[in-house]
């Protein structure tokens, strides 16, 4: 009985060593295998989970009431405003081209009146015509950057819409008394280019002061998505006016709609937050703590780091990704409606329609970009340079894309659908480089939109090219090889960004130190040294205390924040000597 008992008890054993030892390999792999997904899994959740990051960005103490209304704030008011002074200033720039077609050519309007050629210009004089904005508009970008820097950045603002929309009324008068006055033309519109010049570094200087760092993307995408909302509505409404009214009703339209702007603006914006007369407390706090810790004095011409400036790659790279985008939205700019009728035979109505399809598209993206840009920052799950490169990558390489296949296609809603996508995607790159200013140098932001923005400038002269092209190539081809080189040029742009790129403050944009006198040093000396020897001598208490009544009457406030410091450090290395004794 025991010994059945006993031979019964063995087998499960033997058996279960025996599946034991078989299975020990299996096993060991099937633990590796699941500790590796586990660690995969504990990855993910760590960066998905994850809140704050250890920027100094986000170390704020004070924070806004979550229930004002963001229209409420002044903040908001101010990029709205700056919005509609974007959409008046492109619209402006979209007049000749849309007015070009009716002025060279002969015109039909829709109730069936003909109309002959008005303007005999060469192709070579009406490229002159439609590139002199762009030499204006190249010569002010860092003079205006300096001023937005010195002056008030919000009346500069004002002052370039304003006098922008006064030029193009005298430039519809002008071109009225054709040919006689053809180097006037040219004169009035390379003023305004001057004027429209100081526009983005000005907007720039504001933002310096009203921006917090965690609003940054989406205030500024805000703000200059007024440029892309400038094309769209100014593409459809110029291209109407003249089908219905004439050639010049565009350039009166957009002059009027600027000089009604500015009294609004002149009202309600303010340089900084403690110069606004209708800014909330609540605000106004929240602004000054935020923006304060990563902005100080304004800069002058002798102290701005103009040679480190010139020799950093993080510079060279917004500048590269800034010619890189203007060469394709100048190159539609002017051109698009030309496009539409020449290559897809579209009517000028229509195709001023249509053409305002892509600028849409590009403009929801630009601000939701600017929110999805805010959000990974904020939340942690993203650096700022990765986030910056992220949506650089997004936005040329999606464009070059599409551009290689809208070079290959002649089906005009085809070409139409490819074209707008490939607008849509640039969209992606505003959150990338266009703010990344902010990013690397807060202090000089207006002086790098101004450098940036000038050198773009010279992308004006895509159009010019363009006419090259369709003049010893044809129309069709002219078009294809545009497309291809704007593609390159898209590409060349988001590798230069993704390998030189930044996100953290550049060690050169942080304000020094200020440098004390000889006077200073030797007063804070003597100051120390008496101080360490009254402790020495506790019965020169009273002397002490003379001597330093009278070093703090001649210290100035900055001396006396270092010694009392200095003090702090010396009673606390005294603690300690007495301790260890």
């Amino acid at each position: 009985m025991a010994m059945s008992c006993f031979s019964n008890d063995k087998a499960p054993r033997a058996n279960s060593d025996v599946e034991a030892s078989m299975s020990l390999p299996q096993s060991k792999s099937l633990k590796w295998i699941f500790k590796q997904n586990e660690t995969i899994i504990q990855k993910a959740k760590s960066i998905l989970t994850r809140r704050k990051t250890k920027n100094i960005e986000q170390l704020h103490s004070i924070s806004e009431k979550p229930d004002v209304f963001f229209l409420k704030k002044k903040r908001w008011q101010t990029a709205i405003l700056a919005n509609i002074g974007f959409i008046i200033a492109f619209g402006i720039r979209c007049n000749f081209g849309a007015a070009k077609g009716r002025m060279i050519n002969n015109f039909t309007d829709p109730f069936g009146n003909n109309y002959t050629q008005q303007f005999y210009w060469s192709p070579t004089e009406l490229g002159f015509m439609e590139s002199a904005f762009f030499y204006g508009y190249a010569i002010t970008q860092i003079p205006g950057g300096m001023l937005a820097a010195k002056f008030a950045p919000n009346l500069l603002f004002g002052f370039s819409i304003l006098v922008a929309s006064v030029l193009n009324l005298f430039l519809a008068l002008a071109l009225s008394a054709h040919p006689h006055t053809d180097f006037i033309v040219l004169a009035i519109q390379i003023c305004q280019g001057l004027s429209l010049g100081v526009s983005y570094p000005a907007m720039h200087g504001v933002w310096r002061h009203w921006a917090p760092p965690m609003e940054r993307s989406k205030l500024a995408t805000t703000t200059f998505t007024g440029g892309y909302l400038g094309v769209m509505i100014g593409l459809p409404i110029s291209a109407y006016l003249v089908s219905y009214i004439d050639w010049c009703a565009p350039f009166y339209f957009f002059g009027v709609a600027g000089i009604l702007w500015f009294p609004i603006w002149f009202a309600v914006s303010a340089s900084r937050p403690e110069k606004s007369k209708s800014i909330s407390d609540d605000e106004k706090r929240f602004i000054i703590e935020q923006v304060g810790q990563v902005t100080s004095s304004p800069a002058t011409l002798t102290t701005i780091p103009w040679k480190e400036i010139l020799l950093s790659p993080p510079v060279w790279a917004i500048v590269i990704s800034n010619f890189c985008r203007s060469w394709t939205f100048f190159l539609l700019l002017g051109n698009q409606l030309t496009y539409m009728k020449d290559v897809l035979h579209l009517e000028i109505q229509s195709g001023g329609l249509i053409s305002s399809l892509p600028h849409a598209l590009m403009s929801v993206v630009v601000l939701a970009s600017g929110q999805m840009a805010d959000y990974l920052r904020s939340t942690g799950k993203m650096s700022t340079q990765t986030v910056r490169k992220l949506f650089n990558t997004l936005g040329f390489g999606g464009e070059a894309l599409f551009l290689c296949c809208l070079s290959l296609i002649s089906e005009p809603s085809t070409a139409v659908t490819t074209l707008i996508f490939a607008a849509g995607c640039s969209g992606f790159g505003i959150a990338g480089f266009n703010v990344n200013h902010f990013d690397i140098a807060p202090r000089y932001a207006p002086i790098l939109m101004g450098f940036s923005n000038g050198i773009s400038a010279l992308a004006g002269a895509g159009g010019f090219i363009l006419e090259h092209l369709v003049a010893t190539q044809g129309i069709e081809e002219g078009w294809r090889i545009s497309f291809l080189i704007a593609a390159a040029i898209d590409l060349t742009a988001m590798i230069i960004f993704i390998l030189f790129a930044k996100g953290e403050l550049q060690q050169w944009a942080k304000e020094k130190e200020p440098q004390q006198s000889m006077e200073d040093i030797v007063r804070r000396l003597s100051y120390i040294m008496r101080r360490m020897s009254s402790r020495r001598r506790p019965e020169s208490g009273v002397k002490h205390e003379r001597l330093c009544e009278e070093d703090e009457a001649k210290s100035d406030w900055s001396t006396r924040t270092t010694v009392d410091k200095e003090n702090q450090e010396i009673k606390k290395q005294d603690t300690t000597q007495l301790i260890s004794t």
